[in-house]
């Protein structure tokens, strides 16, 4: 299967820079198109009406993808600002902070590896997941995560993809490009029914390659050209959605980023007209070769016009407010932190606690809105296992994992206070709780269920549990509720 992500088809000129702005390009059109079709199955006699009803949606995501990637790197309107007074003076300073959304979000999501973890008590499933975990590392899962999870910010949606490979792991994991890729959805069931990839052979001729769950059709000027059966069991394309409409993290605070970038270079050209300021001389009599001479020396030196009119030289500025400007900066820049919920960086004054600091900074918050993605980063990750799972068995690793037997861990914490957890998890231990509710409920590790069996003999002699399974998780809830009430205290319960 090829899947290339570095070829840029389909007319839209590669040179185009982001000289306007998104709202002008888009019409207040925000978020990516969702391409459906009426078809149940596809076919190699259905597939090309199938993908020219839908490709119209594509092309217009694509034009808002790549003004967003392109600002995503740096290529923003203030670069190609002009100005009527003073043009000699323009600065085009960029402060891409849409590059620090993105690597925030990213970060939040797959900062951690995404892990594979067993729903069951059973040593077989946990061994055969604990392998799973492993070829996915050996694949370099999680370098792949981090490039998928920066368009999946960037511009709204990615995609991974499995590929079968030759070796001890069996297949690679690629994320191409939604320039190139985009997935077809049955319009009554939303589910995938349909991945297409525009591409580009070794002689630059265009085609077109699409993966149905059971088929892969080659297409050439809108015919099949090819039709092979492929054994990954599902479309081994699969879509990541930042969200349901498809809305990039930049997008939604995009006119302020562009209003940040102008503003600098404003103060920049303020700061430039100040230091070039015209001379003004009043009632003077100076030539040009004397003035040249009186600016070497940093004299002035003139003389009247007549003994009636008093000679007067003075600078003409015309100054940019500096503070006035930075306020309202900083207040644009809180604003859009707020829409995002990512947390301000304030310090702690010295007599908050930790629990109190990342409140009032707005962690808790913002961990709230990052697991808002998780089922939907979760589904596609499941939809991934099983391509993955169905080519190791091919290729005689059969781990006999069913889709029921294992969960997807997306870890969000690493700026916790582990010091805090492990205290909670110890309160939570003495109030009889169960030691794997208490381990789920801290969250203290990516793998609750590996930690808890590798734990039990010890946790199960040193500490009496509650028998009502509901009743433990009500308890350690109500538990750790008190222990946030008190920020972070561990002193009462």
């Amino acid at each position: 299967m090829l899947i290339r992500h570095d070829v840029f088809v389909g007319g839209f000129m590669d040179f185009a820079r982001n000289k306007m702005f998104f709202q002008d390009l888009v019409k207040g059109s925000y978020g990516r198109k969702i391409a459906y079709t009426d078809a149940e199955k596809i076919t190699a006699e259905n597939v090309v009406r199938v993908i020219g009803k839908c490709i119209g949606a594509f092309y217009e995501n694509r034009i808002a993808i790549r003004y967003l990637w392109r600002y995503f790197k740096g290529d923003q309107p203030v670069l190609y600002r002009t100005k009527v007074s003073n043009e000699d003076i323009i600065n085009k300073i960029v402060e891409n902070h849409a590059y620090e959304i993105v690597q925030f979000k990213v970060g939040q999501t797959y900062g951690e590896p995404v892990q594979f973890i067993s729903r069951k008590d059973d040593e077989r499933i946990n061994k055969s997941v604990d392998e799973l975990n492993d070829f996915m590392s050996d694949a370099n899962k999680q370098e792949k995560d981090i490039k998928s999870g920066e368009w999946q910010s960037a511009t709204g949606t990615s995609f991974k993809a499995i590929q079968r490979k030759n070796g001890d792991v069996p297949f690679r994991i690629v994320a191409p490009s939604p320039m190139n890729t985009f997935v077809i959805y049955n319009r009554s069931t939303e589910e995938p029914i349909l991945a297409v990839q525009e591409l580009k052979d070794e002689t630059g001729q265009c085609y077109k390659l699409a993966f149905s769950d059971t088929m892969s059709f080659k297409i050439v000027n809108s015919k099949v050209i090819e039709t092979k059966l492929h054994t990954y069991g599902v479309i081994p394309i699969v879509e990541f959605l930042n969200n349901h409409e498809r809305i990039s993290d930049i997008e939604l605070v995009i006119s302020m980023l562009d209003a940040i970038n102008n503003m600098q270079s404003n103060r920049m050209d303020g700061i430039e007209q100040f230091v070039q300021s015209w001379i003004k001389f009043v009632n003077c009599e100076v030539d040009e070769e004397q003035f040249a001479k009186m600016k070497m020396n940093r004299a002035l030196v003139v003389k009247s016009i007549n003994k009636d009119n008093k000679s007067d030289v003075d600078v003409m500025t015309q100054e940019l407010n500096q503070t006035q400007c930075q306020v309202a900066k900083d207040d644009l820049w809180d604003n859009a932190l707020s829409i995002l919920a990512i947390p301000t960086k304030q310090s702690n004054t010295g007599g908050d606690t930790q629990g109190a600091v990342q409140l009032r900074n707005g962690w808790d918050f913002s961990k709230t809105r990052a697991k808002l993605k998780d089922p939907i980063v979760k589904s596609a990750e499941k939809r991934l296992a099983v391509a993955t799972l169905n080519t190791l068995r091919l290729a005689g690793h059969d781990l006999k994992l069913s889709i029921r037997d294992f969960d997807v861990q997306i870890n969000h914490s690493p700026q916790d206070n582990m010091y805090t957890k492990s205290q909670t998890l110890l309160q939570l231990l003495q109030c009889g709780i169960h030691p794997l509710v208490a381990i789920k409920t801290v969250g203290l590790w990516g793998d609750a269920e590996k930690t808890f069996l590798l734990s039990k003999p010890y946790l199960e002699n040193l500490w009496k549990t509650i028998d009502d399974v509901e009743e433990q998780e009500r308890k350690a809830q109500e538990i750790v509720a008190n222990i946030q009430k008190n920020g972070g205290s561990q002193n009462e319960v």
